[in-house]
């Protein structure tokens, strides 16, 4: 009766009317995409995943069996280790990271072996890059989500232990808004962020190239904060972009970016990490906590 079954289910799934006439294949136009060029004929590899994807950013730890070519190294940053230094450890804990790019941080994250990652990532080529490195280096513990973690933030009501924003404010249209979110999630958080000086950057300095000069005040809670707009000027165009979402973004103030901090309840401020000669401007590492919403 079994075999009966599943001879019934396999004709009832797999009969359909055949063509009425059968055509010869057709040889494709030149320079035309074949689907059998999809599939991968070498041995099964890590490298092959990593091939699979263009314009990879990072390295790859040797633990992951395969290369980039890649220039910059982030899966040893000492960033990340003073992050979870100033937490006091982080096992255990729920981290949510933004922008984890290539996954190199939330590598980091893993080793300290949080209860677990959330990891929202709006870029496809990167989210794609984080689902090979999950693979290759068995992040158990991340899960990673594709979309625009500023709706995450709106309207997905979970607290974090910790949230983690490297490299990710000063892309940002409005990254006052994107602080503010961030509070709403947490009590302590992270951030590696450029930001606008008129000393570390005089008239004439080369970085300045980007700001298109325009500033936009608004008043936040007592503070007049200005937003100093800047374009990708065509970046974008490269396969290893890793920009925002959108061409005109906001650089922040440091002062600012603490007082945004301090009027959001964040009692305990520490930097670090302080770049003023950044090849792409000022910069700084940023440690918030607070014991309760304000």
């Amino acid at each position: 009766m079994k075999v009966k079954g599943v001879r019934g289910w396999f004709a009832r799934t797999f009969s359909a009317p055949r063509p009425a006439t059968v055509h010869a294949a057709q040889p494709l136009p030149a320079g035309q995409q074949s689907l059998f060029d999809e599939y991968v004929d070498a041995l099964p590899s890590a490298q092959n995943a990593v091939n699979l994807i263009p314009g990879w950013n990072h390295a790859l730890p040797p633990e992951a069996g395969a290369v980039t070519n890649a220039p910059i190294v982030l899966y040893a940053d000492p960033r990340i280790e003073w992050c979870v230094e100033q937490c006091g450890g982080i096992k255990g804990r729920s981290v949510l990271e933004l922008g984890p790019l290539e996954a190199s941080h939330t590598f980091m994250l893993h080793k300290h072996e949080p209860a677990s990652i959330c990891a929202v990532e709006a870029n496809k080529l990167s989210f794609m890059r984080c689902l090979i490195v999950k693979e290759l280096l068995h992040l158990s513990r991340a899960q990673f989500m594709l979309g625009d973690f500023h709706k995450w933030l709106e309207q997905m009501p979970r607290r974090y232990d910790l949230i983690v924003a490297s490299g990710v404010l000063y892309h940002m249209i409005n990254p006052v808004r994107l602080i503010e979110l961030m509070a709403h999630r947490s009590h302590t958080l992270y951030l590696w962020t450029h930001y606008f000086s008129d000393v570390a950057m005089p008239s004439g300095d080369a970085r300045r190239g980007a700001f298109s000069g325009e500033v936009e005040e608004f008043p936040y809670h007592g503070l007049t904060v200005r937003l100093h707009k800047r374009s990708y000027h065509g970046a974008w165009r490269n396969k290893a972009f890793c920009g925002g979402m959108h061409d005109e973004h906001s650089w922040m103030e440091r002062d600012q970016i603490l007082a945004v901090l301090s009027v959001l309840g964040f009692h305990d401020i520490r930097t670090a990490h302080e770049m003023t000669d950044h090849p792409n401007g000022p910069s700084l590492s940023i440690f918030a906590t607070r014991s309760a919403d304000p």
